[in-house]
């Protein structure tokens, strides 16, 4: 039963806003590195930001039906760590799922719009990202939430922000999305890690589980790695200017998001219970220091 009614800040914070830096900001850099690329790209600044606000909206909207669906099928309840959109007694469930498909709807008919503009081919990438946003449930049910999320929250993200900046693909945004995608996920994969038992209770079979404890340690080391040496790797060839090696300053901070999982364990995941914040918290800082980075090879 809803507790109290639902104030301006409960819509607002169950949107989970401070989530929004991993659609939002593969975005920009999308924006930033097109019109770094192509200077011409430019005069289309206008649409790029249509897409970072739509790539929000529809990660609102997926945050939204996530939390409902989680609630449904007992993943998020009274004493778990999880989202306590639901669990809080604010909002009523069905609330929360008319609320993320305004969101959604939103960001079809904002799609749409930029489809008209940019073209036809940007409509595919669009299905994909609605599909990722409505359904993730269920791919996250079947071990399948990484690859969807690193799919959603990397290539298709930026390879559509910067479809509507030329009007057609450039696929070397495809590599460019590797570095914060593999972050990303990371944002994820902890998450799963901390909550295997809840999530094996609500019948939910997680890529964390699938691995492991163990090798899920191993896994959140790889992805960390395979961010910072795919811009090195992106710089020798040219791919990225020089500039983008910023990002590396923020090494010590990846240094100690990969100690405190090292300390996990079957019996205790208390070390990692803040550890998706903290991998959150790093690719706000890696995104925006790249993004700053090319916002300098623009002016340069």
């Amino acid at each position: 039963m809803m507790k109290t009614k639902p104030q301006l800040k409960d819509w607002i914070f169950a949107t989970r806003p401070w989530s929004f830096t991993v659609s939002a900001l593969p975005a920009l850099v999308a924006m930033f590195y097109t019109m770094y690329t192509v200077p011409e790209s430019s005069v289309n600044w206008a649409l790029g930001l249509v897409a970072v606000v739509g790539a929000v909206i529809f990660h609102a909207g997926g945050n939204l039906i996530s939390d409902y669906y989680d609630f449904k099928y007992g993943v998020d309840r009274d004493g778990n760590v999880g989202a306590d959109t639901l669990t809080s007694g604010v909002f009523f469930p069905r609330q929360i799922l008319v609320y993320g498909w305004v969101f959604v709807i939103t960001g079809v008919i904002m799609g749409l719009f930029l489809t008209v503009k940019a073209g036809v081919e940007l409509l595919w990438l669009g299905v994909f990202g609605t599909i990722g946003a409505v359904f993730y449930f269920r791919f996250k049910r079947i071990a399948l939430g990484d690859l969807l999320i690193f799919l959603v929250y990397g290539p298709t993200i930026m390879l559509g922000t910067g479809y509507v900046m030329l009007g057609y693909i450039d696929w070397a945004l495809l590599f460019v999305s590797f570095p914060m995608a593999f972050i990303t996920v990371n944002v994820l994969h902890s998450n799963n890690t901390r909550d295997m038992r809840s999530d094996s209770d609500a019948g939910i079979k997680t890529y964390a589980m699938v691995i492991g404890v163990r090798a899920s340690i191993l896994y959140y080391y790889v992805l960390t790695a395979l961010a910072y040496a795919s811009i090195i790797v992106m710089v020798m060839f040219d791919i990225l200017p020089a500039v983008t090696l910023v990002t590396l300053v923020t090494i010590p901070v990846a240094y100690k998001n990969c100690k405190m999982m090292s300390q996990v364990s079957e019996d205790d995941v208390v070390p990692i219970n803040g550890l998706d914040k903290s991998t959150a918290q790093l690719q706000l800082m890696f995104s925006a220091l790249l993004s700053l980075a090319l916002i300098v090879s623009i002016i340069a």
